[in-house]
This record gives structure tokens, C-alpha cells and sequence, in this order.
């Protein structure tokens, strides 16, 4: 017996009933976008493996366990983009784009791919929704992300859902000497230290910063902290940004424990994190990158960009019923036609209606069937009215309108003035 076919564990279907609130979330930020400015790029799925060790780093989590590498048949060595800033910066690198100090404001979405444990709000192919800029080195491009990200809280409505985390992780030189700090103080107790951060001594010893075991946590309330190291123009950076959000109104929280997970990140780090999601907290995370460009064999240029999942903010949007209920409205109208030359005449007639009144949405019936077969097609379809076509209706020019949410009576409305009749039934 042959197994049943079904998709890859981690990685979703998305279905029909599910699409609209995806749409109404890409499009609020797209049309947020392009009010500030910022131009869409899209980037490939697949990139060669080097560009990811090079640019998130060996000994990250990301690179040492999640991604999916494979031998392509010229035994290259592909990976499924693993997140977005990488191929971002290879694009503006390889055509040329942040040449001769050229700003670049840009975005993009699409679906990324790490082999994690599928959990809620964490998948191995998951959606992400990207902004990078380049050659922007000042505090004041920082808070133009986080204040657009904070704009489309209040077009979502979860202003109050989400709380913004901020640090500095100051120049490489300055987190390279707290690295050492930091690494001095762990290694006099670790033992006490849980299995993951013992490794991430060695490899990435940030990352234990963030550590989830409390016993680890309760070692670092003593530990050296990242800020008594920070450089005077990575601190100055910082009170920039922070006197920006204050100018604007946008409440954040200190957190010197943000690192994030990726190695090219320096100064400016932040996240929005909600607390009604469960262990899923964070929705939009990001910061800036300025050594990147250069580590990819680019001339010295300033980035820095985030990126929200998808996935996240659906869930966000749904646990706290503010997916908008016109998201999911059913047809206006289903139009039912009895006999070859009835079908003829609807189809043809649908596509006037649907010139006239562009926001229509109107079903035809396909397939033909009797008169109740069809009625019950359009009242099973949600539509608020059934149009009917039929010999006596074509011999007259006319087309039945028969209400189907309320107790109306059927009216027969001339062909010429269907289009205003339903226009207003639609505004009913």
C-alpha cells in the first residue's frame, strides 16, 4: 500500500480561508513602504553555503545545525536561504548598487528555511517580510525602522500587544574585549553552566547572554556588563537613537542582554517582542550591520535593516481577533443561467458588471444543473443575492434578482440597470 503523499514536516500549506489575512498584512506594509520611500527586491531562494558561513558566521546556531545544504549535480554547495540580509547585501555587492555612496532603502518578503523543532510559531520553512539600508551611517536611519515598524502596530492594531527591547553592542573592537571579559568571568563557573552555553563558550559566547535556563540567567546577574564597554561613538550612536524615539513618543525597554543570533550584527540591536504568543515572543528583530558589506569583499558601507515573521504576527492578529471581518466577505452576488443561450448571455453580461463595478465579486455558475441545483450552489456559496438567467429573462432583457441573506422578494432588473442596482445593494 502506498504511503500517502503530505507535505514535509515543518514546512505548511497555506490555505484559501488562511491567504487573506497573509494579503492583508503584506499589503498594509507594502503601501507603509512606500510611504517612507523604500523599493522592493527579490531575492533568490537558493544562494551558494559560503555566502551564510561567511555572513551569519561559523559557530552559530544557524550555520552549525538549522540550515539546509545539499551538493547540487556540479557538486557545489547550495543552501535554502536561511534569512534575507545575506542575499540582500551579495545583490547590492554583485550589481553594483551602493556603488560611489548610493543609498539604498530596500525591502522584501518571502519564505526562508531552517531545520529547527516545528513548533507553534516556529516552522522550517517559514515567511519573512525584510528591510535593509545602506550607506545611512547615523542614529537617525535606525529610528526611521523602528518608528515605521511602530506605525504599523497602529495600522494592525497591536500598539499595545508588542514592546520594543533596545541595545548597543557597541564597535567590533569594544565587544571583542567584553567577549573576553565576559568569557573570563564564565569559565570560573563552568560547571554551573547548562550544556548549550558550555558549547557556546568556545564558539559564540554572546549568545549565552539570551540563554532560556535559569541557573545560567541567575550566573549572569553578576556578570560583566556589555554597556561598561561600549566606545564613546558607538555610546553617542545610542543616545541618538534613543533621543529620537523619545522625540517621536515610542516607549522601549533596555535589554543588554539582546545579542541576536546572526555574528554580523553591531551597535544599534532591537526587538518587539509580545507576551501573547507563549514562547514565541519576538515578531520583528533587527539592528545594524556596518562591517557586512566589507566582509564580503565590498568597500567599508553602513547597513542596517530587520525582519518580522510572517507567520508570527498571522497568529498575533488572530489570538487577539484583529484580522478585519471584511477580510473573509463572502461573493455579492451568484449568477445562475438555464440553457446554452442563458450561458452565453451571463457570461458575457458578468463581464460588463464587472467593468462597471470593480470592486464586484461575482460568481458564475459553471457547470449548468437544474434551478435548484444552481440555487443551492448560490446560497451554499455565501453570496448575498442569486442572479438568474433563464429563456424568459433573456427574451425580456432582464435578470432575476432574488436576495438571499434577508426575506426580499425577487425583482427582474433590466440589463441596462443591473450594474446601479447592485452597486447599491453592495453600499446596503
Amino acid at each position: 500500500m502506498s504511503k500517502t503523499l503530505q507535505a514535509i514536516r515543518g514546512m505548511n500549506d497555506i490555505l484559501p480561508e488562511q491567504t487573506p489575512v497573509w494579503r492583508y498584512l503584506e499589503n498594509t506594509f507594502a503601501q507603509l513602504l512606500d510611504g517612507y520611500g523604500y523599493k522592493e527586491i527579490r531575492l533568490p531562494i537558493l544562494e551558494f553555503t559560503e555566502l551564510f558561513a561567511r555572513g551569519i558566521g561559523e559557530g552559530t546556531d544557524v550555520v552549525d545545525k538549522e540550515m539546509y545544504t545539499f551538493l547540487d549535480r556540479n557538486e557545489e554547495s547550495l543552501t535554502l536561504r536561511p534569512e534575507g540580509t545575506a542575499g540582500c547585501v551579495r545583490a547590492v555587492l554583485e550589481h553594483g548598487l551602493t556603488g560611489g555612496g548610493q543609498v539604498q532603502k530596500l525591502w522584501y518578503a518571502g519564505p526562508m528555511f531552517r531545520y529547527e523543532k516545528p513548533q507553534k510559531g516556529r516552522y522550517r520553512q517559514f515567511h519573512q517580510i525584510g528591510v535593509e539600508v545602506f550607506n545611512q551611517p547615523g542614529p537617525d536611519i535606525d529610528a526611521e525602522l523602528i518608528v515605521l515598524t511602530w506605525r504599523l502596530w497602529k495600522k494592525l492594531g497591536l500598539a499595545d500587544s508588542v514592546t520594543l527591547q533596545l541595545n548597543s553592542l557597541g564597535s567590533s573592537e569594544a565587544r571583542a574585549t567584553y567577549r573576553d571579559a565576559l568569557v573570563a568571568y564564565l569559565r570560573e563557573r563552568f560547571d554551573q553552566l547548562d550544556e548549550d552555553s558550555q558549547r557556546r563558550l568556545t564558539t559564540n559566547p554572546l549568545r549565552i547572554l539570551d540563554s532560556k535556563n535559569a541557573q545560567t540567567q541567575s550566573l549572569l546577574a553578576d556578570a560583566p556588563t556589555l554597556h561598561d564597554y561600549l566606545d564613546e561613538e558607538s555610546r553617542a550612536h545610542f543616545e541618538g537613537l534613543k533621543a529620537r524615539l523619545d522625540a517621536v513618543g515610542i516607549r522601549y525597554e533596555i535589554n543588554q542582554k539582546l545579542v541576536r543570533g546572526l555574528d554580523y550584527y553591531g551597535r544599534t540591536v532591537f526587538e518587539w517582542v509580545t507576551d501573547k504568543l507563549g514562547a514565541q515572543g519576538t515578531v520583528c528583530a533587527g539592528g545594524r550591520y556596518d562591517g557586512l558589506v566589507s566582509q564580503f569583499g565590498g568597500k567599508p558601507t553602513p547597513g542596517v535593516g530587520f525582519a518580522m515573521g510572517v507567520e508570527r504576527l498571522v497568529l498575533l492578529l488572530e489570538t487577539l481577533e484583529l484580522v478585519p471581518a471584511e477580510l473573509n466577505s463572502p461573493a455579492h452576488a451568484y449568477l445562475c443561467a438555464f440553457g446554452e443561450p442563458a450561458e452565453l448571455a451571463a457570461l458575457a453580461l458578468a463581464e460588463r458588471l464587472r467593468d462597471a463595478l470593480p470592486g464586484l465579486r461575482l460568481l458564475v455558475n459553471a457547470g449548468g444543473g437544474s434551478f435548484k441545483s444552481q440555487f443551492k450552489k448560490a446560497d451554499k456559496s455565501g453570496a448575498s443575492y442569486a442572479l438568474i438567467l433563464g429563456d424568459d429573462e433573456l427574451a425580456n432583457r432582464v435578470v432575476g434578482c432574488k436576495p438571499l441573506r434577508t426575506d426580499g422578494e425577487q425583482q427582474n432588473i433590466a440589463w441596462n440597470a443591473l450594474a446601479e442596482h447592485l452597486a447599491a445593494c453592495m453600499q446596503a
